[in-house]
């Protein structure tokens, strides 16, 4: 009797299965895409027409959207039915966007070449600190009184004392 409740409570639990695949890979046809955007198949083909969004194709030709897809179609259907912007308004902020984008990327590598170039500058400055240092010498003993001396018979004139 106790196998039997526990096969019936294991029959009513649902198995749930989660499968990872990148967001930007093509999984959904255009009903489910359409269907998880909130939006009619008809829809997608407008914005596809109009260049919003470029589903990926199956090797017969299936529009297959991805995650990022969706994503981006709920992200228009937002603009256009919370914002009030058209299609023309939606693909200039679409535009905006990529080109901020890109500017952050442009941004990240000109940061990375200045860090890159401060590293080999640190370095060359250490080299040069090295090679100063090993051709330095400690003058030998009177050896600062023999510099003194020769500066005072110096025919240069000495600079005035600094005011304080």
């Amino acid at each position: 009797m106790a196998s039997e409740s526990r096969d019936a409570a294991r029959r009513s639990v649902p198995i749930v299965t989660r499968i990872e695949v990148e967001t930007d890979r093509g999984v959904f046809m255009i009903s489910v895409a359409a269907e998880l955007a909130n939006l009619h198949p008809q829809t997608l083909r407008v914005y596809e027409a109009r260049g919003l969004i470029e589903p990926k194709r199956s090797s017969k030709g299936t529009r297959l959207y991805s995650q990022d897809d969706v994503e981006k179609l709920r992200r228009i259907q937002a603009m256009t039915a919370e914002l009030g912007l058209n299609l023309a308004g939606v693909e200039r902020v679409l535009r905006l966007e990529e080109e901020i984008d890109s500017m952050h990327a442009r941004i990240e590598a000109i940061e990375l070449e200045a860090l890159q170039a401060q590293v080999r500058l640190a370095e060359e400055l250490e080299q040069v600190r090295r090679s100063f240092r090993a051709e330095l010498t400690v003058p030998y003993r009177g050896g600062l009184e023999l510099v003194r001396a020769a500066d005072a018979r110096s025919p240069f004139p000495k600079p005035p004392p600094k005011r304080t």
